[in-house]
């Protein structure tokens, strides 16, 4: 996945969500819409998620140091969880208190009834853009891979976190129309906390999927099973290394992988034929998968079973 296409998802999400939370706010002041607070709060807390996501990716690009000799990929990981938090926090519990709040307290929308309207009918379009977008990236990369395996087997944080958000703006959104239609239709505000509930429970949920996934990567994660087969491939395509007696890869970050592997040698090889089908073997598992940047190769002598 290029760093230029998430780049551009996540400017585009920043972009719409900084001009619809403006929106809903007046229009919050002007109806006292519970749905519209909620909605409003939730794409604060989308900008700010993809100003931590742009953040993440600009400090992930430092160079290796004597302390960090791994480099800084990781960071993206980091600031995709803090994402998670964000969302679970000021998007989630934010909605669901307010819903609380509403249901307990309702009252209807008297004033500007077709200011909510207009606002969430604007913000679905922008919203669907910012989606739309994410989706083209996505596609550049996902494959043949369903959008539910994307999103786990990805190593990039960037567009998942994008498409979730996106995906659950929306459906959001269409929440908040329903509550605030249905309180027009009705004059009775309860419906207009039930669709604030329900954004929050939306909310809660989708920060609770990209936890999980952005912690699985931020333990460490394989490289995926094709690359795998590349390296292994590229190691035995050489006439000194026979087998490949195990081995392992890990992510430092989305574009950086680690390989480390025990390899068997000719036990009548000297050190000099030893080292040099080391750095072939490295040479062409650069060439087959080019973000394994840290290769470690151990040579040892491979012994009969039994």
């Amino acid at each position: 996945m290029s760093a230029e296409g998430s780049t551009k998802a996540v400017l585009t999400a920043l972009g719409a969500n900084l001009g619809i939370a403006v929106t809903k706010f007046v229009a919050f002041a002007l109806t006292g819409s519970s749905s519209m607070l909620a909605e409003a709060i939730h794409s604060v807390a989308d900008s700010s998620n993809q100003a931590l996501l742009l953040i993440g990716g600009k400090r992930a690009e430092r160079r290796p140091t004597e302390e960090h000799p791994f480099g800084y990929g990781r960071e993206r990981y980091i600031y995709a969880f803090l994402v998670a938090i964000v969302l679970f926090s000021l998007g989630g519990l934010f909605a669901l208190y307010e819903a609380w709040h509403k249901i307990r307290d309702p009252h209807s929308i008297d004033e500007w009834q077709w200011v909510p309207i207009a606002v969430l009918l604007v913000a679905i379009a922008l919203e669907g853009t910012a989606l739309r977008t994410a989706v083209k990236e996505s596609n550049r990369s996902r494959g043949r891979s369903s959008w539910v395996q994307f999103v786990r087997r990805s190593k990039s944080p960037e567009l998942p976190v994008i498409l979730l958000e996106d995906t659950g703006a929306l459906a959001g959104l269409v929440f908040a129309l329903a509550g605030v239609s249905l309180t027009l239709i009705t004059g009775d505000g309860v419906w207009d906390g039930i669709g604030t509930a329900a954004i929050g429970v939306l909310l809660a949920a989708i920060a609770i999927v990209l936890a999980t996934e952005v912690k699985s990567l931020l333990i460490g994660e394989s490289a995926g099973p094709e690359q795998i087969r590349l390296i292994k491939r590229a190691i035995l395509e050489g006439r000194d290394v026979p087998s490949v007696i195990h081995m392992r890869t890990m992510h430092l970050g989305p574009d950086e992988l680690l390989v480390a592997a025990k390899i068997a040698v000719d036990l009548q090889d000297d050190a000099r034929e030893v080292a040099d089908a080391i750095n072939d073997a490295e040479a062409r598992i650069r060439a087959a998968v080019p973000i394994a940047r840290l290769i470690y190769l151990e040579p040892d002598v491979l012994r009969a079973k039994g």
